[in-house]
């Protein structure tokens, strides 16, 4: 075997050492994929990596709150507990379409499921009831006094709309009397 310079067998066994260090650090680490945080004497230690999950347009779609725990993002909006009795729903007289109900949220999904209860205020009186998302119709337009329960794509290109803020507008029209319409579920899903 031809003599090799002793540097060159310094220069091998210091990679060895290293390859070995790092070898030894990678199966030491904790799993990136591992969600339950250690606790130590009943404090959850900080210094983890962050869970996180991006989409293919580098869309945050995932994190944890490693502060307190569970989830950081996407942060999911609840119904507030919603009025039983009609009078306090939202409401018009008016023959033509008009906005009743409005609210903002924030766009995590393609797409929305809404349902709403609607009614009249007395026997012989006639309306509809329509949603608009981002001034768009969604769903379909609905007699008074049946349940409009609706769930598609949100109008315009999710890629670019994502974590924007979306518009809902509940519009209703009456003859004769009082058309009624009350929000009682929502929440964005997937395709």
């Amino acid at each position: 075997m031809p003599k090799l310079p002793e540097d060159i067998i310094d220069r091998l066994n210091q990679m060895e050492r290293r390859l070995k260090a790092l070898s030894t650090a990678v199966n030491t680490r904790p799993a990136v994929s591992e969600i339950r945080p250690p606790v130590q004497s009943g404090s959850v230690t900080i210094n983890r990596p962050l869970f996180r999950i991006f989409d293919g347009y580098g869309h945050e779609i995932f994190a944890d709150d490693i502060m307190t725990g569970g989830l950081a993002r996407p942060w999911l909006q609840l119904l507030a507990p919603q009025p039983v009795d009609k009078s306090r729903w939202p409401s018009t007289t008016s023959a033509s379409f008009t906005t009743i109900a409005r609210s903002y949220n924030a766009i995590w999904q393609p797409k929305l499921r809404l349902s709403l209860h609607t009614d009249v205020s007395a026997a012989g009186v006639t309306g509809q009831i329509r949603v608009l998302v981002d001034k768009q119709p969604f769903g379909p337009t609905v007699t008074a006094g049946s349940i409009y329960d609706h769930t598609g794509l949100l109008p315009g290109d999710m890629k670019t709309k994502f974590g924007q803020i979306m518009e809902i507008e509940v519009q209703a029209l009456a003859t004769g009397g009082t058309v009624y319409a009350q929000p009682v579920l929502i929440y964005g899903t997937q395709t």
